[in-house]
């Protein structure tokens, strides 16, 4: 029987499988994605709010700045066979209004303070926020 002062349900990650899905790729992050969010996290990056593998509407993004309207997508070797759904999903988030950067796994492992700046640069000239659903 439910408490009598409990109205409606309380929603778990487990009842939606994106959301699980979600919390799974934060835990499993690739070595390129949590050396980008070590220099993301915290407003390290310009004072920018960034949260990581968020879903947005069917996809889950690595890294989104929703008061910058900027998803950054951090690619394995795997994006090079799936061009055209990374393209169905970049006009998705697009039509969302959302920016969209990607950059390979290599460019971050080598070049962190270059793909930093491409990312500062890109938060600070424009877009703008949007909703943060």
């Amino acid at each position: 029987m439910a408490h009598p002062l409990v109205v409606g349900r309380i929603r778990t990650i487990n009842e939606d499988p994106l959301l699980a899905r979600a919390n799974a790729m934060r835990r499993d992050d690739t070595d390129a994605e949590a050396k980008l969010w070590g220099a993301l996290r915290a407003r390290r990056l310009g004072g920018w709010k960034w949260r990581r593998q968020v879903p947005k509407g069917p996809y889950i993004v690595d890294f989104i700045c929703n008061d910058a309207g900027l998803v950054v997508e951090v690619d394995g070797g795997q994006h090079d066979e799936q061009v055209a759904y990374d393209a169905r999903r970049t006009a998705f988030l697009g039509d969302l209004g959302l920016r969209v950067l990607r950059f390979w796994n290599r460019d971050v492992s080598e070049n962190l303070d270059g793909v930093c700046l491409t990312i500062l640069e890109a938060c600070e000239s424009g877009g703008g926020p949007v909703d943060d659903r």
